[in-house]
């Protein structure tokens, strides 16, 4: 397909308006330009927000009723590992709890490089598990927490996934990997394809995992870990069924799809979908992109079948 008309337009004004690329920022001046992009977001009305603490872990959680024994969604931001907050997420974060139904926890797991990996996917295993041990007291159903995360948030969900079947960790109901990052390598045919014009670039995503896993990490141990490269894991089994989500001009569409096939052929139950005419990012776009609204509206809906 070609791309989604509005997001065309939209790449249009940001090229023109300029400004420094992402992997040109210092990480402080990307979070600044972060937040700065999501902060007229659409902040859905809900029934409680409340910051808390999980183990140490700072978390947002969001309640969209007064029911008791809600299915509850484990959120883990993107941003990279470097430049996302609870505040960049907050309205998909609030979108994600009306759609679904569910309690909705957001992970403000450390950030790299000041705590490079595996301080994000510590946090994340750690907030995870105290979600489980007191559902009682968060009033949600043990039995149907899910995990889900976009870009570096969905590589956070398959770790955290992978570190819950190996830890005898909480049994996660659902995994939904919102355009994951699964490879270090970045190797892929998409990322030739869509390296440069889609928001997020080749160069940005490279500075990413430079930040994250080490300026060298190519060749290294951290490359191939499948804590920080899921789709590295010897084994797949036994894993949390998943939906995973694509787009289809965004440098991570090949690791993610490969990740969904990785867990199919491994025996999991795995629905991979690809958002045609849709970029890197699109959760965040859905207040002025039609197609992006369409998109989180619909694997909203199949992630709140999921938790039944």
């Amino acid at each position: 397909m070609s791309l989604d008309p509005v997001v065309e337009v939209l790449l249009g004004q940001l090229a023109e308006a300029g400004g420094l690329p992402l992997n040109e920022m210092s990480p402080s001046e990307g979070r600044a330009m972060y937040q700065a992009m999501n902060a007229d977001a659409v902040k859905q009305p809900l029934t409680e927000v409340t910051d808390t603490d999980a183990a140490g872990v700072p978390v947002r959680i969001y309640r969209p009723s007064a029911q008791d024994n809600l299915a509850c969604i484990v959120f883990y931001h993107g941003g990279g590992w470097v430049i996302g907050d609870l505040e960049t997420h907050d309205g998909p974060c609030r979108r994600l709890a009306n759609a679904t139904g569910a309690v909705v926890v957001a992970v403000d797991y450390r950030l790299a490089p000041e705590h490079p990996f595996p301080a994000a996917q510590d946090d994340c295993y750690t907030a995870t598990c105290w979600v489980a041990d007191n559902a009682a007291a968060l009033n949600i159903d043990a039995s149907k927490i899910a995990v889900a995360g976009d870009s570096a948030g969905g590589n956070l969900a398959a770790v955290v996934s992978l570190r819950a079947r190996d830890e005898n960790g909480p049994k996660i109901a659902h995994q939904l990997l919102i355009y994951p990052a699964t490879d270090a390598a970045m190797n892929t045919q998409s990322y030739s394809d869509n390296a440069d014009g889609y928001m997020l670039t080749r160069e940005s995503m490279a500075w990413f995992w430079q930040n994250y896993l080490g300026t060298d990490y190519l060749g290294t141990d951290n490359q191939t870990n499948p804590l920080a490269s899921p789709l590295m894991a010897e084994s797949l089994a036994n894993l949390p069924p998943a939906t995973i989500i694509t787009a289809e001009f965004d440098p991570l569409r090949d690791e993610g799809e490969a990740y969904g096939e990785k867990l199919k052929a491994a025996g999991n139950d795995a629905e991979i979908v690809r958002e045609d005419g849709l970029i890197h990012g699109f959760i965040s776009l859905v207040d002025g992109v039609p197609a992006a609204d369409k998109a989180v509206t619909s694997f909203s809906g199949k992630l709140k079948i999921a938790l039944g």
